[in-house]
């Protein structure tokens, strides 16, 4: 689904958001606090408190889409850092955030925990 479009960057927003929020309030978190257009070729995540929700904000052709994704088990260890409101990271880390692999990248030290560990050892 997400490998079909055409993004510039993709933006972790840092610390934690209230997922409460729809389009219209992630769009402003965008524009307002990290003085960013939500209209540019580029994803923008947010985390929950709880760190097992994150939603991803994508503006194309005419309209937003706003995908959700919720771990049953397992939480993302996320990003705070205080002198920075977002990080910009790779579609190849948004893939294993996306698709549940295990994976560290120690300069963003993003850890996506993965609670089917073993059955991907398995196979």
């Amino acid at each position: 689904m997400l490998d079909n479009i055409t993004i510039q960057n993709i933006y972790l927003l840092c610390g934690t958001t209230d997922l409460r929020k729809s389009i219209d309030g992630l769009a402003s978190i965008v524009q307002f606090q990290l003085k960013k257009d939500p209209f540019e070729p580029a994803l923008f995540i947010f985390c929950n408190t709880n760190r097992n929700k994150l939603k991803i904000l994508f503006w194309e052709h005419n309209g937003f889409w706003l995908y959700y994704r919720r771990l049953e088990k397992g939480r993302f260890k996320w990003v705070y850092k205080e002198e920075e409101k977002s990080v910009s990271i790779f579609k190849r880390q948004l893939n294993y955030i996306y698709n549940m692999h295990a994976w560290q990248d120690t300069k963003l030290n993003i850890l996506v925990m993965n609670s089917f560990r073993d059955f991907y050892a398995a196979s």
